[in-house]
């Protein structure tokens, strides 16, 4: 049985904090532990504390709108997803994998770059991923880049772990690289991030990628990707694409983003 946490929430007047800062309790022992929405070592270190906070307490969607949008993108073109063979990155216990399985993708290697993440994975989900690799892919050794290579991914997913520094551009530009021409790319942001307003580096990739030459878009829809603890509808797009040509390895200076 799956154990249930005693979650607590800050009261109202503490509520101006941003979504990367925002915090809760969780009751041990009889104690208030408080823990940041994003301190996720230590909740993936509590069995059921991920799915019991922020898919049952707060309803976040996006493991199942990104898979259904992919899904719809493959069926559009005669594609299944039994011959994705993906890099699930900031792959966390494994939510999104599961997902993925239940559709019929059948190779599957997460990455992420706390241990504690893989740990919760094959603690929670043993057998939905091939590979689980540990690692900042901002620097990648030559080694692990052929490593990761050799699996000849055609397809990169990324849900609910881009934007607030949990991945800066420069990694999520390198998972993207080990994606090969024509194949597919899947993930989610918040919408602000696709406005002008928003000078981010990770803000300015997106829109930078979404309009180069070298991605079509298939999906972007905008939805609540979750809620937040005061019960606002925090929204998201889902965006699915496809690599349609070798994005070049100064991409992100070219841009100007780095």
């Amino acid at each position: 049985m799956t154990k249930r946490y005693r979650i607590q929430f800050p009261p109202q007047q503490e509520h101006a904090l941003t979504q990367a800062e925002a915090f809760f309790s969780v009751v041990e022992d009889g104690e208030p532990v408080k823990l940041r929405f994003h301190d996720y070592n230590e909740i993936f270190s509590r069995p059921g504390l991920y799915e019991q906070l922020f898919y049952d307490r707060l309803k976040c969607t996006s493991t199942q709108k990104v898979t259904e949008l992919l899904e719809r993108s493959l069926a559009s073109e005669l594609e299944g997803c039994s011959e994705l063979r993906v890099i699930d990155l900031g792959a966390g216990n494994g939510m999104m994998v599961e997902r993925l399985r239940g559709v019929g993708v059948s190779r599957i290697v997460g990455a992420d770059i706390i241990p504690e993440a893989r740990d919760a994975a094959f603690r929670d989900r043993p057998f939905v991923y091939d590979e689980y690799v540990v690692a900042d892919f901002t620097k990648l050794s030559v080694e692990q880049k052929d490593d990761l290579n050799d699996w000849s991914f055609n397809c990169l997913t990324s849900v609910a772990a881009l934007g607030f520094g949990d991945i800066p551009p420069d990694a999520f530009f390198e998972a993207l690289k080990l994606v090969a021409t024509n194949g597919w790319v899947a993930f989610n942001i918040k919408e602000t991030f696709l406005d002008r307003s928003d000078d981010t580096g990770f803000s300015r990739f997106v829109r930078e990628l979404i309009f180069s030459e070298y991605l079509d878009i298939y999906q972007l829809e905008r939805y609540t990707h979750r809620y937040s603890r005061e019960g606002v509808p925090l929204k998201y797009y889902a965006l699915i694409g496809r690599v349609v040509a070798p994005i070049p390895d100064d991409f992100l200076d070219v841009s100007g983003i780095v």
